[in-house]
């Protein structure tokens, strides 16, 4: 399911999208929030550059707005359908899962977004200069 080379892959460890190498974060932990958005300039292996132009990461608030709603879905159908809670406790439910899930919601948007651009490549290492 994670085999390197995989889109999935590197959006959820949120590898370098060429080479899968690296991760792209300089802190892997995304709950530190004072270092939740430092990446590094390029990756260390194959030196794709991240930020591919000024602003690059401004579309990823697209779809970070796509995968709060995919998990605000799930609170509610597991608070509301599974567990049986009113609409009022399944909004508190969705509430809280977006508070908690937050940085991870950061990180998985800003990794799908690049992965829309940048594509594996197993012969990076033949590629370069």
């Amino acid at each position: 399911m994670l085999k390197k080379g995989s889109k999935l892959n590197s959006i959820l460890t949120g590898s370098c999208p060429k080479c899968q190498e690296e991760s792209m974060y300089k802190e892997k932990n995304p709950y530190k929030m004072g270092k939740v958005f430092d990446m590094h300039e390029t990756c260390g292996h194959c030196g794709t550059r991240y930020k591919m132009e000024p602003s690059f990461f401004y579309g990823a608030m697209y779809v970070s707005y796509a995968v709060s709603i995919a998990f605000g879905v799930a609170a509610f159908i597991i608070s509301n359908v599974f567990l049986g809670l009113g609409l009022i406790y399944s909004f508190f439910a969705i509430l809280g899962t977006l508070v908690l899930t937050f940085p991870i919601i950061l990180r998985l948007s800003r990794n799908i977004w690049i992965n829309m651009f940048i594509h594996f490549d197993k012969n990076w290492k033949a590629n370069q200069n």
